[in-house]
């Protein structure tokens, strides 16, 4: 049996779900971020123990099928900003319509619908938060964030950061801005 949970966007929150289901006695299989495969259908008792306890971790099991395909959309996206794979030329079309099997004007339209943003937007937040993840830790020149996070360039980068958080980055790096949970987003 496969569930999906939402608001697991690290692998802190895959272990902390994963310690969870093992204390509950379900016996993960596999846990990733998103979803938890269990080797048994889970009764409603169950059901209903596992999502109060997750509820009060901060994440919640699914059931609609919609909000699913969200939250496979949005970990996918994540996932690709935390492990650094945006080339220059990314395309999320591409990701999405092969990792979901599914027509991306189809995935685009279900995603601004529930979520009320594009996937483009979503995204960008994504990278704007690794910006300043990275600007907060001084890890990386921006030269090598925007190189990293798939940026044509650093005023390309420059710019679009400037628009979402009204700071220029050196700005942010020297008023250590706030940074947002990857949940929040």
């Amino acid at each position: 049996m496969v569930l999906y949970i939402k608001n697991m966007v690290c692998n802190r929150c895959v272990m902390v779900v994963k310690q969870e289901l093992e204390k509950l006695n379900l016996k993960p299989l596999h846990v990733t971020m998103g979803e938890a495969e269990i080797s048994k259908q889970l009764s409603v008792k169950q059901m209903q123990q596992l999502n109060t306890r997750l509820l009060e971790l901060g994440f919640e099991l699914l059931d609609d099928q919609k909000q699913k395909q969200i939250e496979k959309i949005k970990n996918l996206l994540i996932k690709t900003v935390q492990d650094n794979q945006i080339e220059e030329h990314f395309s999320i079309s591409d990701l999405l319509s092969k990792a979901l099997n599914k027509d991306y004007s189809y995935i685009s339209r279900l995603f601004s619908e529930v979520e009320g943003i594009t996937i483009e937007q979503f995204f960008i937040l994504q990278r704007i938060e690794k910006t300043k993840e990275w600007l907060h830790y001084g890890e990386l020149t921006l030269s090598e964030i925007a190189w990293k996070l798939g940026y044509s360039s650093v005023a390309h980068l420059s710019a679009q950061f400037k628009k979402i958080t009204g700071l220029t980055p050196s700005s942010f790096k020297k008023i250590g801005g706030p940074r947002k949970s990857l949940d929040s987003v």
